[in-house]
């Protein structure tokens, strides 16, 4: 009984899975706790038979000293895509830890071992509401879909110039912070003029001891304009995956 094995088909889909499982563990919204490791591994599996079809074509079957290198080479790309993914979408968790801090609820914070992230209430709220907004607008399809067509850019076998790439992670990291100002801007000047006013007010009356009446009228204030944020969410989650998808798509340039 002879059983015929496609070799550069089995190959090229066992690299694809190992650049699409270290995708997953690292890239918003599968590298949230909630979803197990076993889970995120048969989808890595599964999108990897997929993909196999598509990448076997093209490929040579190569010895098992550059085997194992592209192995590597594949884990290191996975994870560099998903570092670029999650770097956007940490500008949401950011804007709710300057929410945070301007608010006064960076008294509270903790850990969360599910996110992974330490911060206070705004910070894990923006980062669910972030996680939510990209199974509910089906953004995660198109972060997958940019998954499948960096295997375009960089094949299975196929290395990158690694000036790419760190240009890609320096450039990202001042759009993080940008990104951030801008979605929590409104409610952090509205913050900063309560502080300029109590200041004021501390120096006409000292014994009314303002900054003391300070924190409830903070945390009211960010409690009320809280919604002022959140109606642009979805738009700007929109706007990330658009732009996580064009900085998968430079990894190969």
């Amino acid at each position: 009984m002879n059983i015929p094995v496609d070799l550069a088909w089995l190959e090229a889909t066992m690299l694809a899975a190992v650049r699409i499982t270290a995708f997953l563990m690292i890239a918003p919204p599968f590298s949230h706790g909630a979803i197990p490791a076993r889970v995120k591994a048969m989808l890595g599996i599964g999108l990897s038979l997929a993909i196999g079809t598509a990448v076997a074509p093209d490929y040579t079957p190569l010895e098992t000293a550059g085997f194992f290198g592209a192995l590597v080479l594949q884990l290191v790309t996975g994870a560099l895509l998903g570092l670029l993914v999650l770097a956007v979408f940490s500008a949401v968790q950011a804007a709710g830890s300057l929410i945070d801090v301007f608010g006064g609820f960076q008294l509270a914070q903790a850990f969360d071992p599910q996110s992974m992230i330490n911060g206070a209430q705004f910070t894990r709220l923006f980062q669910m509401t972030a996680i939510v907004l990209l199974f509910a607008s089906d953004g995660y399809q198109l972060i997958i879909a940019g998954l499948a067509r960096s295997f375009d850019a960089v094949p299975v076998d196929g290395v990158f110039q690694i000036a790419g790439p760190a240009e890609l992670l320096t450039g990202v990291a001042g759009q993080l912070m940008l990104a951030a100002v801008q979605i929590a801007g409104p409610l952090v000047l509205v913050l900063f003029l309560a502080d300029a006013g109590l200041g004021l007010v501390t120096r006409v009356a000292p014994a009314l001891n303002a900054f003391a009446l300070g924190f409830p009228l903070k945390i009211m204030l960010t409690l009320v304009l809280a919604g002022v944020v959140f109606l642009p969410l979805p738009g700007i989650v929109d706007a990330l995956v658009r732009q996580a998808l064009s900085l998968m798509g430079g990894v190969g340039s």
